[in-house]
C-alpha cells in the first residue's frame, strides 16, 4: 500500500467537523504577522489552515490525500476562508525557495525535507513544528521510532533558524502532567 493510500484510507471514514489547531499554533499566534502568505503542510483535516486564515493570512494547505483534502475543500467553501487547497507529496514536490512567510507542520515527519522548509521561508519567516518524540510516556503517535524525534532532534534539523519557542519535557520529573512525548518548535528565518 502506498503512502497516499494509507493516508486516504485513514481519513475515508472521518467526520467533517473542523480540526482543532495545533497547540504550539494555538499557544503563539501573538507571532503571526497581521498579513502575509503561510502554508500547513500535511494538514490532514486543516484546523491549522482554519486558524490562520481566520488570523487573516493567505493560506495554502497541502497534503498528500485527496480524500481529506476534498473534505477541507468542502469546510473552505462552507467558512469563505482564503485558502487554496492542493494534493501534493511534499517529498517529490517540496516548495519553493522563499514562498512563504509562515510555514505550520503538526505530526509529520519526514526529514529529508527540513532543508526545502527552511528555503521556502522568506526572510523573517517563522515555522511552527510540533510532533512526536522518541522519549514518551503514552502510546500516542505512531510506534515507529523513524516516525518520531530523537532528544532534541528538532533543534539539529533546524538549526539554521532563530529560536523564539522550544519546549520538549521528555521523560524529567512527574511525567504524569505536562506535554509529553511531543516536541515544539518556533523559528525564524534570519532576515
Amino acid at each position: 500500500m502506498s503512502v497516499k493510500e494509507k493516508w486516504n484510507e485513514r481519513y475515508r471514514d472521518i467526520s467533517d467537523e473542523i480540526a482543532s489547531a495545533a497547540y504550539l499554533l494555538q499557544e503563539n499566534l501573538h507571532l503571526l504577522p497581521e498579513k502575509g502568505i503561510a502554508l500547513d503542510l500535511a494538514c490532514g483535516r486543516g484546523g491549522n489552515a482554519i486558524l490562520l486564515a481566520q488570523h487573516g493570512l493567505q493560506v495554502h494547505a497541502w497534503d498528500i490525500s485527496d480524500v481529506v483534502i476534498e473534505l477541507l475543500q468542502h469546510q473552505v467553501k462552507k467558512l469563505s476562508l482564503p485558502i487554496v487547497t492542493e494534493v501534493r507529496d511534499i517529498g517529490s514536490n517540496p516548495p519553493e525557495s522563499g514562498q512563504f512567510d509562515v510555514i505550520v507542520v503538526s505530526y509529520f515527519l519526514e526529514r529529508n525535507v527540513f532543508p526545502a522548509l527552511v528555503s521556502a521561508l522568506k526572510p523573517g519567516g517563522l515555522i511552527f513544528y510540533q510532533t512526536f518524540t522518541q522519549e514518551r510516556v503514552s502510546d500516542r503517535g505512531p510506534q515507529r521510532g523513524e516516525f518520531r524525534l530523537a532528544r532534541q532532534e528538532l533543534l539539529q534539523l533546524l538549526a539554521g533558524l532563530d529560536v523564539i519557542v522550544y519546549r520538549e519535557e521528555g521523560l524529567i520529573g512527574n511525567v504524569t502532567t505536562g506535554l509529553r512525548d511531543e516536541a515544539l518548535f518556533v523559528g525564524r528565518k534570519p532576515a
